[in-house]
């Protein structure tokens, strides 16, 4: 029996565009909330969210049955945190910051057993091989893995070509923020000078033949890197769905006038 089959890496070979949302609060009850609303992939954030391993591995479990496929985005690129995201199951890795071509190979080495990789074999004591059940994992999972990097910095920009010339890269993410931090415009993903930045690098990231890939709040903005040619975009993450809604509730409630019960009252 082979490892699990990655839905998510043969969506993007096949070109089929891919919506997500980021998942930052690190509780594996709005995981399973938001996974079954019908998103293609679950971000599960430990660079910013309050994740760490054992935190992850739950959340994995809460989204197991979904048709939504998890990502794991670690908090650096290191072989040593690589690796262990690798064994309590996830298939797909978002590796941030990367600014050159030297750590997406590192990065791309990580997620890959030898020869063609450093991981360590240890999968018959993790979740990745169902605890030893899989008995091919070891000859198989190197297939099923996903390689996401994240290019978010001037210099990541001026490296791109180089970084998706990387065999073993299967796709290319713009982090907006950082990159809109980088080039001058702290708190301003839309500057025109930025998205200009940001069109281009779609643009370079799709004749290179890699996947691209962005995150960007506005929905009208995301129809627009659609059309560019990215393949997964994450449209909003758990902590502005809940903040938002939380406040939107409160708001309505002082503007609704005085209403008698209806036989379709919701307590909740």
């Amino acid at each position: 029996m082979p490892a699990p089959r990655n839905v998510f890496k043969q969506g993007l070979k096949e070109g089929r565009v891919q919506i997500g949302l980021w998942q930052a609060l690190g509780s594996p009850n709005t995981v399973e909330i938001c996974a079954g609303a019908g998103y293609d992939w679950l971000l599960l954030d430990a660079e910013h969210g309050p994740n760490d391993v054992p935190r992850l591995a739950e959340q994995l479990r809460a989204m197991r049955g979904s048709a939504s496929h998890p990502i794991i985005r670690p908090p650096i690129g290191e072989t040593w945190v690589i690796k262990q995201m690798l064994d309590i199951g996830a298939q797909t890795i978002l590796v941030p910051m990367v600014h050159d071509a030297a750590l997406a190979a590192e990065m791309v080495k990580a997620v890959r057993y030898p020869p063609q990789g450093v991981r360590g074999v240890g999968a018959a004591l993790a979740r990745a091989s169902d605890f030893n059940r899989i008995p091919d994992y070891l000859q198989t999972a190197n297939d099923e893995i996903c390689l996401l990097v994240q290019v978010e910095s001037r210099i990541a920009i001026d490296n791109l070509d180089a970084i998706c010339a990387i065999e073993g890269v299967d796709g290319v993410f713009i982090g907006p923020a950082d990159l809109a931090a980088d080039l001058g415009f702290l708190g301003r993903p839309g500057a025109p000078e930025v998205q200009q930045v940001v069109e281009r690098s779609i643009a370079r990231i799709v004749a290179s033949g890699k996947a691209a890939g962005i995150l960007i709040g506005d929905l009208g903005l995301a129809k627009r890197y659609v059309e560019l040619g990215a393949l997964f975009v994450g449209i909003g993450n758990d902590v502005g769905l809940l903040s938002t809604a939380a406040s939107r509730l409160l708001k309505d409630f002082r503007d609704a006038e005085p209403a008698r019960p209806t036989p379709t009252l919701n307590v909740y």
